[in-house]
């Protein structure tokens, strides 16, 4: 069983709870951050622009990728040198497609050419992953997020997919496959296992990687005592 300094695959904390992500940052093996407005939202964010300066006051040598949210191209164009401004680390999510299912490839040509640098997010087919890193090309550092947790949730095997998209994005040295959305700590070990470059993992899982290699006796005694603290502690009752 490997220990975390010797995972291949780098990982990145996902959140966007300010104190949860200063907590991460002081985390050796926490290696970038990413967020998107979903995750805003459920922190109760409402100042987007107040939320990434605050983070980037103090995360400045991990890269960090913040989401457009328009559902036009020109806007998000707009936005995306708005973000890719605020800091020499920040990456600009770019959503696979929008809303209408109209490719972002043309929108990612051309703020690569600008010298962007781009996480290309929530993709989750093959051919998405041979659209978006040709768009990408050889030019600056970029992420390809696929989101796997998700395709399992689906029903399918993530890992040949991941696979895949790693051999279509394999002559391009600038590129780095994300697996994004892991559903358990698991997960991080079949990311580390294919080659994958990245894993995103929420804090939630990431707080269980302390549990990697536990003696599986040790933790069945754990779980016993879990339930008979929690059944004493309820104060159940079963006398007649």
């Amino acid at each position: 069983m490997r220990t975390i300094d010797q995972f291949r695959v780098q990982i990145f904390a996902d959140g966007a709870d300010v104190q949860g992500m200063l907590e991460m940052y002081r985390l050796p093996y926490i290696k970038g951050f990413t967020t998107n407005p979903t995750l805003m939202r459920k922190s109760g964010i409402v100042d987007y622009e107040a939320f990434a300066r605050q983070v980037l006051e103090h995360i400045t040598d991990r890269p960090i990728s913040f989401e457009v949210f328009s559902d036009e191209f020109s806007v998000m164009a707009r936005q995306a040198r708005k973000i890719a401004a605020w800091g020499a680390n920040v990456f600009v999510k770019i959503p696979v497609t929008n809303t209408r299912s109209e490719s972002s490839e043309e929108l990612i040509r051309s703020l690569v050419s600008e010298g962007i640098r781009l996480n290309v997010t929530a993709l989750m087919t093959p051919n998405q992953v041979r659209v978006v890193s040709r768009a990408l090309g050889s030019g600056v550092r970029s992420y390809i997020s696929v989101f796997a947790g998700r395709i399992a949730d689906s029903g399918r095997e993530p890992g040949p997919l991941m696979k895949e998209a790693l051999d279509i994005m394999a002559p391009f040295g600038n590129q780095q496959l994300i697996w994004a959305s892991p559903r358990e700590l698991l997960d991080i070990i079949h990311a580390d296992d294919i080659g994958c470059h990245v894993i995103t993992v929420t804090h939630d899982i990431l707080r269980k990687l302390p549990l990697i290699g536990k003696d599986l006796t040790e933790f069945s005694l754990d779980t016993v005592k879990m339930f008979h603290s929690d059944a004493k502690a309820a104060g159940y009752d079963l006398r007649t």
